[in-house]
């Protein structure tokens, strides 16, 4: 790819280069600066988060405040969006200012870089080869070319949305056996049962406490969802685990302990038709914990592909030799950045 990466682009400008939002992700961001020898000129926020304080030595701006001082500016945006409006106001952002998102992984927060790409060239062929229509096909370019950028046009140009992905790969009316991995609050069982699936016959797994309290709320409510405390692994008994509230909650090496079990140990040798893996990058090892299961029965498989740098090539490659005979297709749904990268697979 002759692409221009994110981290080039804010240098070659020859702009101020100010972070849009503050928190983890414009720690995580200006500790990029530092390694790419990048210098942030400052810091601005959307004005209902602006209260004249300051953050990482810089007084926090509104976008109109920003403008006044600096004129004409880049923008590196640290945080995530997922919802329309909040997306549509960075592209309107992003028409008067050069605004990019550069991507770091969700666990481990490398940059993905032209470097790693044609590192693992050979395996971007592989699951090249393996997809299995021509949106999969244009989802894996741009996400990729995304990837290396931080344009988020890539990423508007191959969305689609849940209920694509349900009415064409998953089809859930069929489906007898559920498991979410990763049940969160109960809204990926909610919208599985939305798009036509049956309200019993689900296993929803979820380690963090509070999660899990308001996932047994609504099961509470559905004739048959069986509700596990514990975390998808590849292996039962304990992880370390943090609670970082939220979906932030994650197997970590000092933390604290919280059982853990296997997809294959739950179903006890019985078949599943659907599986999701959303495990905050436990994927590879909760897939480890279902190969007895994907192997003998091939359910369809919705696994997130983007917590970790080696997400897009190794979850792909490490299920197609689990089961050969599945056809892969990869959707991204509306979010900045791609943190809605799903694998499916279906024999």
């Amino acid at each position: 790819m002759g692409l221009k990466s994110s981290w080039e682009a804010l240098k070659d400008l020859g702009l101020p280069v100010l972070v849009y939002g503050m928190g983890d992700g414009c720690v995580k961001l200006l500790r990029q600066f530092e390694a790419f020898g990048i210098k942030e000129s400052g810091i601005f926020a959307s004005d209902e988060f602006v209260r004249g304080h300051s953050f990482m030595g810089h007084k926090v701006l509104t976008l109109s405040q920003a403008e006044e001082q600096f004129g004409e500016f880049a923008i590196a945006v640290a945080f995530g969006a997922g919802y329309k409006s909040l997306m549509d106001k960075l592209d309107d952002i992003s028409k008067k200012h050069k605004l990019l998102l550069p991507d770091t992984a969700v666990v481990g927060g490398e940059p993905f870089t032209k470097e790693y790409l044609k590192e693992n060239a050979a395996d971007a062929a592989k699951v090249w080869e393996l997809l299995a229509d021509e949106q999969s096909r244009l989802v894996f370019e741009n996400v990729l070319a995304y990837k290396i950028t931080g344009e988020l046009h890539y990423l508007r140009d191959c969305e689609s949305s849940p209920e694509e992905a349900y009415r064409t790969i998953v089809k859930p009316e069929n489906c007898r056996t559920y498991v979410d991995l990763g049940a969160y609050n109960g809204d990926t069982v909610r919208e599985y049962i939305q798009n036509g699936g049956k309200d019993s016959g689900i296993i929803a797994v979820e380690p963090d406490p509070g999660n899990f309290r308001k996932l047994s709320a609504y099961a509470s409510e559905l004739s048959g969802c069986e509700c596990v405390n514990a975390a998808a692994w590849n292996c039962c008994g304990e992880v370390s685990f943090t609670s970082g509230g939220g979906r932030m909650g994650r197997v970590v090496k000092s933390g604290k302990p919280v059982r853990c079990v296997t997809v294959d140990g739950l179903l006890s040798g019985k078949p599943a038709d659907h599986i999701k893996y959303d495990v905050e990058g436990a994927e590879s090892k909760a897939l480890e914990g279902t190969s007895e299961t994907i192997r003998k029965y091939s359910p369809t498989l919705c696994v997130a592909v983007y917590h970790r740098l080696e997400d897009m090539f190794a979850l792909p490659l490490q299920i197609y030799e689990l089961q050969p005979e599945y056809k892969f297709y990869l959707r991204h749904y509306p979010y900045y950045p791609a943190w809605e990268t799903n694998l499916f697979c279906k024999k």
